[in-house]
Protein backbone atom coordinates (compact mmCIF):
# COMPACT_ATOMS: atom_id res chain seq x y z
CA UNK A 1 0.00 0.00 0.00
CA UNK A 2 1.18 3.18 -0.94
CA UNK A 3 1.80 5.41 1.85
CA UNK A 4 1.86 9.61 1.72
CA UNK A 5 3.83 12.34 4.36
CA UNK A 6 3.31 15.62 3.49
CA UNK A 7 5.51 19.04 4.77
CA UNK A 8 5.84 22.73 3.73
CA UNK A 9 9.07 24.82 3.98
CA UNK A 10 9.20 28.72 3.18
CA UNK A 11 12.45 29.81 1.93
CA UNK A 12 14.52 32.87 1.02
CA UNK A 13 14.55 32.52 -2.79
CA UNK A 14 12.61 33.75 -5.40
CA UNK A 15 9.96 31.00 -7.03
CA UNK A 16 11.31 31.00 -10.56
CA UNK A 17 14.66 30.90 -9.48
CA UNK A 18 14.07 28.07 -7.39
CA UNK A 19 12.15 26.49 -10.47
CA UNK A 20 14.95 26.83 -12.61
CA UNK A 21 17.03 24.97 -10.17
CA UNK A 22 14.67 22.29 -9.50
CA UNK A 23 13.84 22.09 -13.30
CA UNK A 24 16.66 22.28 -15.82
CA UNK A 25 19.21 23.35 -14.06
CA UNK A 26 19.09 19.87 -11.09
CA UNK A 27 22.16 17.85 -12.44
CA UNK A 28 24.34 20.43 -12.27
CA UNK A 29 23.46 22.20 -9.16
CA UNK A 30 22.97 19.45 -7.03
CA UNK A 31 26.82 18.26 -6.83
CA UNK A 32 27.71 21.62 -6.30
CA UNK A 33 25.59 22.43 -3.35
CA UNK A 34 26.09 18.75 -1.94
CA UNK A 35 29.37 18.10 -2.93
CA UNK A 36 30.10 15.09 -0.24
CA UNK A 37 26.42 13.36 -0.89
CA UNK A 38 26.15 13.56 -5.01
CA UNK A 39 29.48 13.45 -6.47
CA UNK A 40 28.20 13.91 -9.61
CA UNK A 41 24.94 13.58 -11.86
CA UNK A 42 23.58 13.57 -15.19
CA UNK A 43 20.69 13.52 -17.55
CA UNK A 44 20.17 10.58 -19.38
CA UNK A 45 17.17 11.18 -21.25
CA UNK A 46 15.02 14.31 -21.60
CA UNK A 47 15.64 17.91 -21.53
CA UNK A 48 14.93 18.38 -17.83
CA UNK A 49 11.42 18.64 -18.31
CA UNK A 50 8.52 15.42 -18.08
CA UNK A 51 10.24 12.13 -18.68
CA UNK A 52 13.32 13.17 -18.17
CA UNK A 53 15.76 10.72 -16.46
CA UNK A 54 18.88 11.63 -13.87
CA UNK A 55 21.16 9.45 -12.34
CA UNK A 56 23.05 10.56 -9.38
CA UNK A 57 26.00 8.84 -8.41
CA UNK A 58 26.61 9.18 -4.38
CA UNK A 59 29.52 10.70 -2.67
CA UNK A 60 31.26 9.47 0.06
CA UNK A 61 29.01 10.63 3.16
CA UNK A 62 26.38 8.19 1.91
CA UNK A 63 28.04 4.80 2.49
CA UNK A 64 24.37 2.53 2.00
CA UNK A 65 24.13 3.46 -1.61
CA UNK A 66 26.14 4.07 -4.68
CA UNK A 67 23.37 5.82 -7.22
CA UNK A 68 20.01 6.51 -7.70
CA UNK A 69 17.82 7.00 -10.97
CA UNK A 70 14.78 9.30 -11.02
CA UNK A 71 12.17 9.76 -13.74
CA UNK A 72 10.60 13.48 -13.93
CA UNK A 73 7.23 11.84 -14.03
CA UNK A 74 5.12 15.77 -12.86
CA UNK A 75 6.34 18.94 -14.59
CA UNK A 76 3.71 21.48 -14.62
CA UNK A 77 5.58 24.83 -15.01
CA UNK A 78 2.46 26.89 -14.85
CA UNK A 79 1.72 25.69 -11.08
CA UNK A 80 5.37 24.96 -10.66
CA UNK A 81 4.74 21.29 -9.75
CA UNK A 82 7.75 18.76 -10.08
CA UNK A 83 7.64 15.17 -9.45
CA UNK A 84 10.73 13.08 -9.03
CA UNK A 85 10.59 9.02 -9.42
CA UNK A 86 13.19 6.93 -7.72
CA UNK A 87 13.35 4.37 -10.97
CA UNK A 88 16.43 2.29 -10.19
CA UNK A 89 18.52 2.15 -7.12
CA UNK A 90 18.88 4.07 -3.99
CA UNK A 91 15.67 3.83 -1.79
CA UNK A 92 14.34 0.94 -4.15
CA UNK A 93 17.75 -1.16 -2.86
CA UNK A 94 17.14 -0.21 0.38
CA UNK A 95 13.10 -1.88 1.17
CA UNK A 96 11.49 0.62 -1.30
CA UNK A 97 9.13 -0.60 -3.92
CA UNK A 98 7.87 2.86 -4.86
CA UNK A 99 9.00 5.87 -3.83
CA UNK A 100 8.46 9.48 -5.11
CA UNK A 101 9.11 13.30 -3.94
CA UNK A 102 6.87 15.76 -5.02
CA UNK A 103 7.32 19.94 -5.01
CA UNK A 104 5.11 22.57 -5.40
CA UNK A 105 6.45 26.25 -5.41
CA UNK A 106 3.98 28.94 -4.49
CA UNK A 107 5.49 32.52 -4.33
CA UNK A 108 5.20 34.26 -1.29
CA UNK A 109 6.54 37.52 -1.83
CA UNK A 110 9.01 39.44 -3.68
CA UNK A 111 12.02 36.70 -2.91
CA UNK A 112 9.81 33.89 -0.96
CA UNK A 113 8.27 30.46 -2.03
CA UNK A 114 5.94 28.25 -0.24
CA UNK A 115 7.10 24.74 -1.18
CA UNK A 116 4.78 21.63 -0.91
CA UNK A 117 6.43 18.49 -0.59
CA UNK A 118 4.77 15.35 -0.88
CA UNK A 119 6.89 11.75 -0.83
CA UNK A 120 4.26 9.01 -1.43
CA UNK A 121 6.46 5.61 -0.88
CA UNK A 122 5.51 2.05 -0.42
CA UNK A 123 7.63 -0.25 2.23
CA UNK A 124 8.17 -3.23 4.23
CA UNK A 125 9.35 -1.05 6.93
CA UNK A 126 8.52 2.48 8.64
CA UNK A 127 10.65 4.65 8.14
CA UNK A 128 10.76 8.97 8.15
CA UNK A 129 11.65 9.74 4.75
CA UNK A 130 11.37 13.98 5.11
CA UNK A 131 14.08 14.73 7.13
CA UNK A 132 16.78 14.00 4.25
CA UNK A 133 14.41 16.21 2.23
CA UNK A 134 14.36 19.13 3.95
CA UNK A 135 17.70 18.90 4.35
CA UNK A 136 18.30 18.98 0.50
CA UNK A 137 15.67 21.73 0.47
CA UNK A 138 18.42 23.63 2.71
CA UNK A 139 20.80 23.09 1.02
CA UNK A 140 19.32 24.25 -2.32
CA UNK A 141 18.27 26.79 -0.51
CA UNK A 142 21.44 28.18 0.60
CA UNK A 143 22.99 27.57 -2.59
CA UNK A 144 20.90 29.85 -4.12
CA UNK A 145 21.20 32.18 -1.54
CA UNK A 146 24.99 33.10 -2.00
CA UNK A 147 24.18 33.74 -5.41
CA UNK A 148 24.99 31.03 -7.37
CA UNK A 149 23.02 29.60 -10.24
Amino acid sequence: MIKEVKTQVNVGVEVDVLWKAFGKDLKDIVPKMMPNLVKDADMLEGDGGLNTVYIFNFGPDIKTMTYQKERVTEFDEFVHRIGLEVIEGGHLNHGFSHYKTTFQFTSTGEQETLIDVTISYESQVEVDTMPSTLVFIKHMENYLMNGAT
